[in-house]
């Protein structure tokens, strides 16, 4: 399919639970095609968690609401505790499927407590679905009040770069980082994007400029390598990114490559800023005990079917890395910015919450 014929709106949602079913949009045929894939077992969205057909922290953390919802309605307990324990043993299969975004477990934890709390077996099943259904709407309202917050950084004319996808397709819908820069389109100012290509996976160019071009915006793409000659040029004012975790020193985990960017930024004098919802941040871990998810070396020795690197050789591909709080100038959430000292802020915004 030409990717002219393809109609993605930034309300068209990512994830979502039809029919008693999680519907998802396949993420590893974009651009080329939209297809819609379905899901009826709990098992299957573990593997499309895994296998990144959906992707992106908050998406992830919807999507094992829904798969333990799905797990719900798969169980055949007939009392609470024996449903509880089906909800038990899929809750650790779905959290063994993406280690570094803390939005999974979010996601997994809130549905057991609504599960823990309730009765009977219809009830606690009812109102799981319920309550993942209602994550999913409460996604897009957190993203768009998160874009709000954020467009007062952002002023007319700027050329904003962002890395990886933390837009629609990384949400349920709207974006964390493109979600800040569609408000401050929408909020009357002239934005352009420079997007990274985001090796090895390439979702800036596969997922984040096929999203903007779509939407209209002024965007060009770039190797990762060619972040600093951007730089260096002038021709980046401000850049913003989503996370996968933030913990509370202000530490990001973000895709690989990001920790590079920011290190460029600081190095231009160009404001760097994270875009991430309360629920990306990790008040409990220490940034040294965060597990970061290495992914296997195919992706980094061929694109497709093709090979780009010999046989036998040894491959390193970290799927993330961690940039530190003295590169980072604020972070945007849907309660606020926080800014250095980064434990004082974010404490705040979760009081303020």
């Amino acid at each position: 399919m030409d990717e002219s014929q393809i109609k993605i709106d930034s309300s068209l949602r990512t994830v979502e639970w039809k029919e008693n079913k999680v519907v998802m949009i396949d993420q590893t045929k974009l651009p080329n095609e939209l297809t819609f894939v379905e899901y009826n077992d709990y098992l299957q969205v573990a593997n499309a968690i895994k296998t990144l057909i959906v992707r992106g922290a908050p998406a992830i953390g919807v999507s094992g609401a829904f798969g333990l919802a799905l797990a719900g309605l798969q169980s055949t307990g007939t009392t609470k505790e024996e449903l509880i324990s089906d909800l038990d043993k899929a809750k650790k299969i779905l959290y063994e499927t993406r280690p570094t975004a803390v939005n999974l477990v979010w996601g997994l934890d809130k549905i057991m407590k609504v599960a823990n709390a309730g009765t009977s077996v219809d009830q606690i099943k009812e109102s799981i679905i319920f309550e993942a259904k209602k994550m999913a709407d409460q996604d897009i309202e957190i993203n768009k009040a998160m874009g709000k917050n954020g467009s007062v950084l952002f002023d007319n004319n700027d050329t904003i770069m962002t890395h990886c996808n933390a837009g629609g397709l990384a949400t349920v819908a709207y974006g964390t980082a493109l979600g800040v820069i569609r408000a401050t389109r929408e909020s009357g100012k002239n934005v352009k994007v420079i997007a990274t290509e985001t090796r090895p996976i390439q979702q800036g160019s596969r997922l984040t400029a096929f999203e903007l071009k779509h939407d209209g915006f002024d965007v060009s793409l770039i190797p990762d390598t060619a972040v600093g000659y951007s730089m260096a040029n002038g021709l980046v004012n401000k850049v913003v990114v989503g996370a996968d975790r933030i913990v509370r020193t202000g530490h990001v985990f973000n895709k690989i490559g990001t920790y590079q960017v920011a290190t460029m930024a600081k190095q231009h004098d160009i404001p760097f800023y994270v875009a991430a919802p309360l629920s990306t941040i990790d008040m409990k871990t220490n940034a040294e005990d965060v597990i970061i998810e290495m992914r296997k070396g195919s992706e980094v020795t061929g694109i497709g079917d093709k090979k780009t690197a010999p046989d036998d050789i040894g491959v390193i591909n970290p799927a993330f890395d961690m940039t530190p709080p003295e590169l980072i100038t604020g972070i945007i959430t849907e309660k606020g910015i926080a800014r250095p000292p980064y434990e004082e802020s974010i404490k705040k915004l979760f009081e303020a919450n």
